[in-house]
């Protein structure tokens, strides 16, 4: 019936816009667009509150990059400084059990669009043809979307296919060697410890100190959204900085972290790879972190004046969390993809604010997911989740509490296959000589397309369930495709902990009974989700038993 009455309209539109002024033609379209979404069919929610409501209806998503749980104070943090987060825990609910899907940041975010695991089919790459994707169905339904970022992956091949599903976005550019400022010949680079580019000390010389920062201006373009659409009715504004991600760089006089007089080589921006720095540098590049993270906090708590300011409090979902975190030194590590998936990187802070329920001030206990909030913003805006999505929606359980999931899954294309009951964490790693493939329509990779060498094997396969009957190229990868997003040497071995009395993963258990039952929840959850064969195999989940 909608998609009838939307042929209708459009009829009835070129009608008008044969006959009109300019000024009519815009008034009338409006009209017709403002009927059309007032006409979108709702779903009943956990309240009825969106079947039902004649007020407004707006959502504000804030996707921090590399935000540690465990740097937050609201989560027990002592050494930084984070009096917005704490804020923002007393007005909205606090969930202790968010784990990321799919790492890194790209597989992270097509979690985001398309509600379900991207790490068992596919690594780093663009929306597929075939994925539904949450913000595209809200603006197909008639709630504008609007993205500000300077995430730069967005503007990368491999990301190139997530902003465009947006009505409109906004991209703020020079972050962590994006290629913006140009320099011909470019700077030489000074002695350091971890990683630099040239490109990202070009960039530095145009937001330094005194200047704004990509940060402040991703949070200054969301305030102007909000004092430019704030009385209007539903939208979704998804905010997406890319700090506190590496490098930590920020102005010495911003910051509020305890004094640092290290005078040593500079270290902002810490390698894929063990500490091996001394050990006044390592604590150096922590509070480099921990001052980024402070400006992260003030900016945040710009955004919640305005929702004081607005009376956002009465009708905006407000949810705040990140993708996954990153090692400042635990385990002996720096970053992430490299070693294990630690709680210190998949486990991940949530912050949710539901204006149906109103509960601030609340922790949950329930075991939730990255793929969960495309559900729930459908959900809120009155939306069925589409039948391919596997998230849930949080809005009953902000209200009543209760459990989610049994078993959440996590991990990495071609590393560790990790799966979680909220206690217990089993890690496994890959068996060897096991074939390592990607299952895509556009085969692309981070900074590039693939290569003709490396499409020289592929084959047609599938289709899987969640394609659309579409089949997928079958590409096969190497181990180590892309050095930064692989296990490291000595890494790659299983690993289960015990988190109620081993709470930072110090004292891997041998438990076999514990092992078979985590095992079985793993192989469920990846038929769940249609995992190819070959996943089976590399995570030792044989047809024989579990091994």
């Amino acid at each position: 019936m909608f998609l009838y009455q939307t042929v209708q309209e459009n009829k009835k539109s070129n009608q008008i816009n044969e006959r009109s002024s300019g000024w009519e033609k815009l008034q009338l379209n409006c009209n017709l667009l403002n009927a059309r979404c007032a006409g979108w069919p709702r779903q009943e929610t956990s309240t009825g509150w969106a079947a039902e409501r004649k007020g407004s209806v707006k959502a504000v998503l804030l996707l921090f990059d590399s935000l540690n749980r465990h740097c937050l104070s609201p989560y027990g943090c002592g050494w930084t400084d984070t009096p917005n987060f704490q804020r923002l825990a007393a007005h909205s609910v606090q969930f202790g059990r968010c784990y990321a899907g799919s790492l890194p940041c790209m597989p992270a975010r097509r979690e985001l669009h398309t509600g379900r695991y991207n790490f068992l089919h596919r690594s780093w790459g663009p929306l597929e043809p075939f994925d539904d994707s949450m913000p595209e169905l809200l603006k197909q339904g008639g709630v504008y979307t609007h993205l500000i970022s300077d995430h730069q992956h967005y503007w990368e091949d491999g990301g190139a296919t997530y902003h465009t599903r947006y009505n409109s976005w906004e991209c703020v550019r020079g972050q962590e060697g994006d290629p913006w400022k140009a320099r011909a010949c470019p700077p030489e680079l000074l002695p350091h410890f971890g990683q630099a580019s040239a490109q990202d000390v070009v960039n530095r010389m145009y937001f330094g100190a005194g200047k704004e920062q990509p940060l402040d201006t991703v949070f200054r373009l969301s305030r102007e959204f909000l004092r430019d659409n704030h009385a209007d009715d539903r939208w979704l504004l998804h905010i997406e900085p890319f700090d506190p991600h590496e490098p930590f760089f920020t102005t010495p006089q911003e910051g509020l972290c305890s004094p640092d007089d290290y005078d040593g080589l500079p270290f902002d921006w810490p390698p894929y790879s063990r500490v091996s720095e001394p050990p006044e540098a390592a604590a150096h590049a922590r509070k480099q972190y921990g001052r980024l993270l402070e400006r992260c906090d003030r900016c945040l708590g710009q955004l919640l004046d305005d929702f004081d300011r607005y009376g956002l409090w009465e009708d905006t979902m407000l949810i705040v969390t990140t993708d996954h975190g990153f090692l400042l030194g635990e385990h002996g590590w720096w970053a992430k993809n490299r070693p294990p998936f630690y709680e210190e990187i998949a486990h991940l802070p949530l912050f949710l604010w539901d204006p149906r329920s109103r509960r601030a001030g609340e922790t949950r206990d329930a075991l939730v997911q990255t793929v969960d909030l495309a559900p729930t913003l459908l959900g809120f805006f009155g939306f069925p989740a589409p039948p391919d999505m596997q998230g849930h929606d949080l809005g009953p359980v902000m209200e009543r509490g209760g459990a989610v999931r049994e078993a959440a899954l996590f991990g990495m294309h071609g590393a560790h296959i990790c799966v979680t009951d909220g206690r217990y964490v089993l890690m496994r790693a890959d068996r060897p000589d096991v074939p390592l493939y990607d299952y895509t329509l556009l085969p692309l990779r981070q900074r590039a397309r693939c290569s003709p060498d490396e499409l020289q094997a592929l084959a047609l396969t599938g289709p899987f369930r969640f394609t659309k009957g579409c089949k997928v190229l079958e590409i096969p990868i190497a181990r180590g495709f892309y050095p930064c997003m692989s296990t490291a040497e000595g890494e790659n071995r299983d690993l289960l902990f015990d988190l109620s009395t081993d709470p930072a993963q110090e004292h891997p258990l041998s438990d076999p009974e514990q092992e078979r039952r985590l095992l079985a929840l793993m192989r469920r959850l990846m038929e769940e989700n249609d995992a190819p064969a070959w996943q089976y195999v590399r995570a030792g989940l044989t047809e024989e038993g579990l091994s």
